[in-house]
């Protein structure tokens, strides 16, 4: 028999259906794609900060002497020549003689410490990543030639140290300066998309 009280308790509780499932929103495939795009764009922005700073601090190492590869007082602006030290002790490959007659000229200096300039500011920017590509990649193959990593032995007898015969962080670095500049030309992280939106870099692409 019905009591006056059953229709209230029915009527609480409305959403209670025999065999119901709660609904699951799956969600929209375009967050998913923005979300990998939004990853993978900051990641390479990560490498391409990262790696232009390798280049930055060099030429700031070499030219106030900071104590790390260069040391205090002996940087470019107390007289030193950034490119002495290196060259007068390549005793191995095939332009080993050749490379040490270039130690400490100017010429040899000037060009190092603007490529180390020009590459590092591009890459952390995101400008110009074409030519700093083949800039770089220029500047690591002579330093590759310089240390000659394929040699066991120096012209002196001596352990080279070498531990791979190809791939040392010189491949690595021009490797990845190709990479950027196949994949971050135009980033909206960093300057890339303002700078390609330029009209001397829109009539001329290859200063992206």
């Amino acid at each position: 028999m019905a009591t006056p009280h059953a229709p209230r308790f029915t009527a609480r509780f409305p959403h209670r259906r025999t065999g119901a499932s709660p609904t699951v929103t799956a969600p929209r495939p375009e967050s998913s794609t923005l979300a990998v795009t939004s990853v993978r764009e900051a990641s390479v922005a990560g490498l391409r900060i990262v790696l232009g700073f390798v280049f930055l601090w060099a030429f700031l190492d070499k030219t106030f002497g900071l104590g790390y590869a260069t040391k205090a007082g002996r940087g470019w602006i107390d007289g030193g020549s950034p490119t002495e030290g290196f060259l007068s002790h390549v005793n191995v490959g095939p332009m080993a003689s050749t490379m040490r007659g270039w130690a400490g000229e100017t010429w040899a200096d000037w060009l190092f410490m603007t490529g180390l300039l020009g590459v590092g500011v591009a890459v952390v920017l995101g400008i110009g990543l074409r030519i700093a590509a083949v800039s770089g990649t220029v500047m690591m193959a002579l330093m590759w030639i310089a240390e000659w990593p394929p040699a066991k032995h120096l012209e002196t007898g001596a352990a080279s140290g070498s531990t791979n015969p190809f791939a040392d962080y010189h491949v690595i670095y021009a490797l990845a300066l190709i990479a950027l500049a196949a994949v971050a030309t135009g980033s909206r992280y960093g300057l890339g998309a303002r700078w390609a939106d330029l009209p001397i870099v829109r009539r001329n692409p290859w200063l992206r």
